[in-house]
């Protein structure tokens, strides 16, 4: 069975906590990460863009000048494409760019990343939190404990009832906080450590699980 380390909030290593195999010591699969990421990044994106057609621009009912005689190319509407003001051709329009992936596919992706920040320890459990009260300065005083207060982004996993330790993250840039509920594998790939407790992994196997 896979392992991690526990630590205080002082640094110092307490024991040791084991965890689902199933879930931190699976062999990668790139290619369900892929799907699910681009998948991820697809339904983040709104699709409200909109440019108006000829069918839409408002005037150009009358023939701006007459057919002939004039010694220029003739026009139909003062809204065609080619007139300042006119309609655009071919822009973009509402659209879904939501993408379907399999739930046995995006859990994969899942496991994969979960096991390989395992496998390069940069998964953090602590034992305990411990904060008296929700002061920024305290939180940081861990995070340097530990080793990660220079991290690039921490993601700091919540199992709903650290209140303290959620108002003395909360300002913190590098820091994203997320309950085990809403873990996505972009989250994963793009924070450099993940930062729990030991009782938010179990909760997290069983979310996953």
């Amino acid at each position: 069975m896979a392992t991690l380390t526990v630590r205080n909030t002082t640094g110092a290593e307490v024991g040791k906590a084991d965890v689902a195999d199933a879930v931190f010591g699976v062999e990668p699969n790139l290619n369900a990460v892929r799907q699910t990421l681009l998948a991820y990044q697809a339904n983040q994106r709104q699709g409200t863009h909109s440019t108006k057609t000829r069918a839409y621009v408002s005037g150009g009912g009358k023939k701006p000048f007459k057919q002939k005689g004039t010694g220029r190319a003739r026009q139909g509407s003062i809204r065609a494409p080619q007139w300042r003001g006119g309609a655009i051709i071919f822009g973009p329009q509402p659209r879904d760019y939501r993408q379907k992936i399999n739930k046995k596919v995006k859990s994969l992706a899942l496991y994969s990343a979960l096991s390989d920040l395992r496998s390069q320890n940069k998964i953090i459990l602590v034992d305990d939190f411990k904060l008296s009260s929700p002061k920024t300065k305290d939180f940081v005083s861990v995070l340097k404990s530990l080793g990660i207060a220079d991290s690039r982004q921490v993601l700091l996993l919540t199992g709903g009832q650290e209140e303290t330790v959620l108002l003395s993250a909360r300002n913190l840039d590098n820091v994203v906080i997320l309950p085990v509920s809403g873990i996505n594998i972009h989250v994963l790939l793009t924070s450099d450590h993940v930062l729990a407790t030991t009782a938010t992994i179990k909760k997290l196997e069983e979310v996953l699980g």
